[in-house]
């Protein structure tokens, strides 16, 4: 009998993953075990084992489409005599549903009367575009098509749509500079997440989450790091900064971040932040405004460090000077409290090296 292998749970209150890529392909013989296929959450890239060995009979669900947990991906069972997959899995996917299309495309083109079968596309591999549909649509399928193409794929993805929610949020960013004379640099991102630890404890509703219409406050702090990779941004969650010594702390953040940056990261080393840091070095510029890390209801940052001139005892001499942000959800937090743990979390970082 053929093995139909579902999107499983992949926990974290996830409903959906991204088909990032097939690690196989039909006809193939696999194992149990052997790496199946990648899947992209909003949270990292998962690689999926077969969960049973036979014959690759069929990919139900194209590269780079977004089904909900619970969707048949692929059929893997003995091939028949010809070489053909079984008739039950060939049943199960309709012509439209060996285009290369979106999920958002696929709905268009159903809300416009259309197949996408009959459809010429446009994107990389052949894959039906929004502007194909249309197009279509309109009678105008043989129109040239301005400039290059690519799907926002993976990690870029869930960027997207994890970020339209953060605009949702009613967030203000409060500023103030920080003097970083004391501070060893190379240690900045464990003094950071060891201030903001410590300061959360005087202001408990930073370290909290928005749930139903709740503010659950959390007696934890697990506390994300932003990290720019290739592929995108991911935040890796640092655990226990309150407890953890400072050359632990340092350890941890550069684990994860080579993890990040090879894409190795495992999902509950994503999962569970109660708050979050970022800070972008020489590239963060003088100030920018960071966005929330939905459902948490704010974000501390730490801006580009350098000699500025600066009044001390009446003289202007040059200090280590750099910005530090709250940026909070001003629903549920007061502008003042913000501001206070943004002090705190200065104060704490002013005096490290006392």
């Amino acid at each position: 009998m053929p093995y139909e292998f579902k999107l499983p749970d992949l926990g974290e209150g996830l409903t959906e993953g991204e088909i990032a890529r097939w690690l196989v392909r039909e006809g193939q013989e696999i194992a149990e075990d052997e790496p199946l296929v990648e899947i992209a959450t909003d949270k990292t890239t998962v690689e999926i084992p077969s969960p049973a060995g036979g014959t690759v009979a069929r990919i139900l669900v194209g590269e780079g489409q977004v089904v909900p947990v619970g969707t048949v991906l692929v059929v893997i069972g003995a091939a028949g005599a010809d070489g053909a997959a079984p008739a039950a899995a060939a049943a199960v996917r309709p012509p439209d549903e060996k285009v290369r299309a979106t999920p958002l495309v696929r709905r268009l083109a159903r809300e416009l009367g259309l197949e996408l079968a009959g459809i010429s596309g446009t994107g990389p591999q052949g894959r039906v575009t929004e502007s194909d549909v249309k197009a279509a649509a309109a009678g105008a399928g043989e129109q040239p098509q301005e400039g290059r193409r690519e799907p926002i794929r993976g990690i870029r993805r869930q960027m997207l749509e994890h970020l339209t929610r953060a605009h949702e949020i009613p967030a203000v960013t409060w500023v103030e500079e920080c003097d970083f004379g004391a501070v060893e640099l190379k240690l900045l991102v464990p003094l950071v997440l060891k201030a903001a630890a410590e300061s959360l404890k005087e202001f408990p509703e930073l370290n909290a989450r928005v749930e139903d219409g709740e503010l659950v406050y959390l007696e934890r702090y697990d506390i994300g790091v932003a990290v720019q990779t290739g592929q995108g941004l991911v935040v890796p969650v640092v655990r226990g900064c309150d407890l953890r010594p400072l050359e632990e702390l340092d350890a941890e953040v550069r684990r994860l971040g080579d993890a990040a940056h090879a894409g190795r990261l495992a999902p509950e080393e994503l999962r569970g932040g109660t708050f979050t840091v970022t800070s972008a070095g020489r590239s963060g510029g003088l100030f920018v405004t960071p966005l929330i890390n939905h459902p948490q209801v704010s974000i501390l940052g730490v801006h580009r460090i350098a000699d500025r001139p600066v009044v001390r005892d009446g003289e202007i001499v040059a200090r280590r000077i750099g910005n530090v942000s709250v940026t909070f959800d001003h629903r549920v937090i007061d502008g003042k409290r913000a501001a206070d743990f943004g002090l705190a979390v200065i104060a704490q970082l002013e005096k490290s090296g006392d």
